[in-house]
């Protein structure tokens, strides 16, 4: 926080902007300065009126607290108006667009959100008997169906709970597999260069080896390389695809014939499945397990830790040995397989993932948003993504680098780095000034096979109108930094906060407030 004293000069302010920007209270219109809530609030009082509680001996066996809790005491209105000043500082997909590569931050449907919050799916109960939960456990089926219909593949696992999830899931399955064929001596995952940061971790997780394969320099997977390093002690391949360049991998099924042929499988990260969608099925391309973002291609909301989705669609070979539960229909009715039982086709799964069988409020906005676009308008999808992508990637080359422009038309998201920005300008002055510009920045700094990358992925559901404006802030940055702007390397300015030392930051975070006088006493 910054320091503010009666006439609301801060210290970081010139005189300069002291007499464009300064006022009493530190706001600027309607953009409010905010203190934190242990400012706002006495410690000693509180907003609500509690009668002295009754006397009782303790039975936390010597655990009880004996200080105060130390929380602010604020009034109704006090606390609505500090969290609602909050929210204004916080930017959304509902207020503009979210280019964030990796990530796809789109549009969520009104559709899907309403559909979400009908009775009987708003308020269905994990534990409630099967009979009355018949309308959930179809949604959950027909969302299957789509799943599998969409990718070619032959059966889904609906209970993991995100993206990365659904990769241990894919990988377990995996090792289910070369353990019931006694090949435990596979111990190896081979991840290229270009896939996604999370595959390498849930390898190691899931207790394999992991190596490097080798990118090309039009940023796909070295073929040749993959070829020479199979071997008996290669388990299979961890592949994004399109990748994290941004890239389709026109090698995906001469890669898949030549793991399968070593002994090994192949594990797609489907994170981009939303620049494929309607147009590819993986199982075509030899995949053997895939899992699917329900927030990155279905436009359910992306979660930030809460209410994740990561659906694994399988292959005939790996399908065996997927997790419960399962939602199967037998004669008419619906029901959930919770048990392996012995001589039956669930006999080799791995086990339980979850504790019960997956995110129900995911399921029915995915389905809502499959179901209203339907097979032409999932195209539709894969189409506006890559076409949007291409056209920030064409619009912007000129003026940031764009290392595999020369490779083809990219995917679904777009590609620059550091490249021809002068020296003393870096990648993180460009991401800094879009702020400025009223924009979140793109993903810097990854994927790490391009220096100072800047990785943009516009997504389908952005207007022409809307890329322009982003196309032209970026551009207007850019020119900044090529022209020498000093003022860049102090950005943002008009953020409610200015730069952060993020080196500092990251080291030695300030995780508890102290009150000024302890403060200074604690230095």
């Amino acid at each position: 926080m910054s320091a503010i004293n009666q006439s609301g000069w801060r210290p970081e302010m010139t005189p300069e902007r002291r007499s464009n920007e300064a006022t009493f209270t530190g706001n600027r219109a309607l953009m409010l300065e905010e203190a934190l809530i242990f400012e706002i609030g006495s410690l000693d009082t509180t907003g609500v009126d509690f009668a002295e509680a009754p006397k009782a001996a303790s039975r936390l066996g010597g655990l009880e607290r004996h200080k105060d809790i130390g929380l602010p005491g604020l009034s109704e209105p006090e606390a609505v108006r500090h969290y609602t000043r909050l929210s204004r500082q916080n930017y959304a997909i509902d207020l503009g667009l979210f280019p964030l590569g990796s990530c796809t931050m789109k549009h969520n449907p009104r559709l899907n959100e309403r559909m979400a919050r009908l009775p009987g799916f708003a308020d269905v109960h994990p534990l409630q008997p099967v009979d009355t939960v018949q309308g959930a456990f179809e949604v959950i089926h027909q969302l299957a169906h789509w799943l599998v219909t969409l990718t070619g593949m032959h059966s889904v696992a609906m209970s993991p709970k995100a993206g990365a999830h659904g990769e241990l899931c894919g990988v377990l399955a995996i090792r289910a597999a070369l353990d019931a064929k006694g090949q435990q001596s596979r111990k190896v995952l081979l991840v290229p260069e270009s896939a996604h940061g999370t595959n390498p971790a849930t390898a190691a997780f899931a207790g394999f080896s992991v190596e490097d394969i080798p990118a090309t320099e039009a940023g796909r997977v070295d073929l040749e390389a993959l070829k020479a390093r199979l071997g008996p002690d290669v388990a299979g391949v961890m592949i994004t695809n399109p990748n994290t360049c941004g890239l389709f991998e026109p090698d995906m099924k001469a890669i898949s014939d030549a793991v399968h042929a070593a002994g090994g499988y192949v594990y797609c990260d489907g994170a981009n499945f939303n620049a494929i969608v309607g147009r590819v099925r993986p199982g075509d391309l030899g995949i053997d397990a895939m899992h699917i973002n329900l927030h990155k291609t279905f436009s359910t909301p992306h979660g930030g830790g809460g209410p994740g989705s990561g659906p694994v669609v399988l292959s005939a070979a790996l399908a065996p040995y997927a997790p419960l539960p399962f939602v199967e229909e037998q004669d008419g009715k619906f029901i959930l397989i919770e048990e392996e039982t012995a001589g039956e086709h669930h006999a080799d799964s791995f086990g339980r993932m979850v504790s019960f069988h997956g995110q129900m409020g995911m399921f029915t906005r995915a389905l809502t948003y499959i179901l209203s676009h339907g097979a032409d308008g999932l195209r539709q999808v894969a189409e506006d993504s890559v076409l949007n992508a291409n056209y920030v990637l064409r619009s912007l080359e000129d003026v940031l680098d764009a290392p595999f422009a020369n490779s083809g038309p990219c995917m679904h998201e777009a590609i620059f780095s550091d490249k021809g920005l002068p020296e003393g300008f870096s990648t993180l002055d460009i991401a800094k000034g879009l702020i400025d510009e009223g924009f979140h920045p793109m993903t810097v700094y990854f994927p790490l096979v391009v220096h100072g990358a800047m990785l943009v992925e516009p997504t389908e559901t952005e207007s022409k109108a809307a890329l322009d404006q982003f196309i032209g802030a970026c551009r207007s940055v850019a020119e900044r930094a090529k022209a020498g702007d000093a003022a860049l390397k102090s950005a943002p300015h008009f953020a409610p906060r200015r730069r952060l030392d993020e080196t500092q930051a990251a080291r030695k975070p300030v995780l508890v407030w102290k009150e000024p006088a302890q403060a200074e006493a604690a230095e």
